[in-house]
């Protein structure tokens, strides 16, 4: 393997999950050509987040190295609805609905990738030509328990929840896209492994070389346990304001800074080591999460938007002398929210919600630096400074 080779597989692989085969990509990229890297989106909801972006920065990873990347929008997968993950089956979107995603997705993935070396693609273009009969044709190159081997659907039918025969369809489809396309790489979350490994068997049942797999882990979101979820409250939006952003980055745990450099940074591998060893030898995780927080926000705003940001940060933050280190506490979720009073008592801010609802009136309670007035205030998931009077402090992530 030559140095070249050694160093794209350095950039490609790093972060990732799994690479199945990776000495098939070792070969592929020996015949020195540009590949065909292809990722699918469902246009499910109108924004995307960080954690969507970890895959989309593999693919400016494979278009730095001079690859062919095909950004596929499933505009008619999106019609089934992806059945990876749940446990019940999803509500198809309309086809109206999924457009209109799919045109903001267009503008968002351009903050990233290089709009003159990306091809936009809807997977309507060939399902719908493939037509009842070639549909079923497609069907019959599987088995139900074949699909019965997913998780999901092996959990399902298990526990007696209903799967739709619709939903059998999605892997399918996902499939019959890399042989459209005629895929060199494929890239996809962990939790795609199904769909992306019957593009290889479709890909050989048609005759074609089988790509390769690269899968790529879940972001965790703010609160560093559960995956990045709008759902779940804790995300950041990449259409978010800048000062915004910038809040929530410097709200995560100094150990999840590290995980969100290795997937969300476009900071050589050397320089990420050499900030790692900057902090073990004494120099302040908060500094390191500034220059974490101005490079994503640059990304999706601006460098200037990232100076402002900084700037509001220590306006709101440092001059309201918020500590370094501070209590790290969870509170559970509960239905709508978690009451503020009940919030400040689990993180022993105060005695009493009583007590609690006297230092709201008196104007003594601030989230992430901003005073609380509603004494009724129901709490959503994330991660936030909490601050009661002027000497206490929690970082509490609700989840």
């Amino acid at each position: 393997m030559t140095n070249a080779i050694a160093d794209a597989i350095a950039e490609i692989t790093r972060g990732t999950e799994e690479v199945l085969l990776e000495q098939e990509l070792v070969e592929k990229l020996k015949e020195n050509k540009p590949l065909v890297i292809k990722a699918g989106f469902d246009p499910t909801a109108p924004d995307l987040h960080l954690g969507h972006t970890v895959l989309i920065n593999k693919l400016r990873t494979f278009q730095d190295l001079g690859h062919k990347v095909v950004f596929l929008i499933g505009d008619f997968t999106g019609m089934i609805g992806d059945p990876t993950g749940k446990n019940v089956t999803r509500k198809p979107l309309s086809r109206e609905d999924v457009l209109a995603n799919a045109e903001t997705y267009k503008e968002q993935v351009f903050k990233i990738l290089d709009p003159a070396k990306t091809e936009i693609r809807f997977n309507s273009e060939w399902m719908e030509r493939l037509g009842a009969a070639g549909m079923i044709k497609l069907a019959a190159q599987q088995t139900v328990a074949r699909m019965l081997e997913r998780d999901d659907f092996k959990k399902r039918y298990s526990t007696g929840q209903p799967i739709a025969i619709h939903e059998f369809l999605y892997p399918l489809v996902q499939g019959w896209d890399s042989v459209e396309l005629k895929a060199d790489v494929e890239l996809g979350g962990t939790d795609q492994r199904f769909n992306l490994l019957m593009g290889r068997e479709l890909q050989k049942d048609e005759g074609q070389r089988p790509q390769t797999v690269i899968m790529v882990p879940l972001l965790e979101g703010l609160d560093g346990v559960q995956k990045m979820s709008k759902s779940l409250g804790n995300y950041i939006g990449i259409t978010e304001p800048a000062n915004d952003m910038f809040g929530k980055i410097m709200s995560i745990s100094d150990e999840l800074m590290w995980r969100y450099f290795e997937l969300l940074s476009f900071r050589p591998l050397n320089e990420v080591e050499q900030l790692r060893t900057d902090v073990a030898e004494g120099k302040n995780p908060r500094d390191v999460k500034v220059a974490l927080a101005k490079e994503i926000i640059a990304r999706f705003h601006d460098d200037q938007a990232a100076d402002a940001a900084e700037q509001d940060f220590i306006q709101r933050f440092q001059k309201n002398a918020i500590p370094d280190e501070m209590p790290e506490v969870t509170v559970a979720m509960a239905e709508g929210g978690v009451a503020i009073g009940n919030v400040l008592k689990q993180a022993e801010l105060v005695a009493s919600t009583s007590d609690a609802m006297r230092m709201i009136k008196q104007q003594a309670v601030k989230i992430d630096g901003e005073k609380v007035t509603d004494t009724r205030l129901l709490c959503q998931p994330g991660t936030a400074v909490y601050q009661v009077g002027k000497r206490k402090f929690a970082r509490i992530t609700i989840a």
